[in-house]
């Protein structure tokens, strides 16, 4: 049997919500929604660029307690509040994602958070690099 486990960044809106950071179903790791809130600071970049950054840093915990890293990523969905917006990130992107070319669906929305501009959330495979 595979086992799962629930990834948690202790954040209230989960137990709220109902829901985990990130789920680990045998090699298989499955990351929230993630938006560019440094946590610990309490703050977000107001630009689109430095929100994705911030996202990535995100991903950090929950790619480390499944013991995975970035390179493990093999899919994205970004989330963006405009055409323009995803403009601005998806060269971004291309730069941290580098050699990594993980598969990338982009989907225009309304966030119900104020200033939140992107949101994304990713599949990794443990391993897999």
């Amino acid at each position: 049997m595979v086992k799962r486990q629930n990834i948690s960044s202790g954040s209230q809106f989960e137990k709220l919500y109902g829901y985990s950071r990130a789920v680990k179903v045998g090699d298989t790791l499955y990351i929230s929604g993630t938006i560019g809130m440094d946590y610990p600071a309490g703050k977000m970049p107001e630009d689109a660029v430095g929100q994705v950054r911030q996202i990535i840093k995100n991903f950090e915990m929950p790619l480390t307690a499944a013991g995975g890293s970035l390179k493990d990523i093999v899919q994205i969905t970004t989330y963006v509040t405009s055409p323009e917006v995803f403009k601005e990130v998806a060269p971004e992107l291309g730069v941290i994602f580098g050699d990594i070319l993980p598969t990338n669906a982009a989907l225009v929305v309304a966030f119900p958070v104020p200033g939140v501009l992107v949101e994304i959330s990713a599949i990794a495979v443990i391993g897999c690099e």
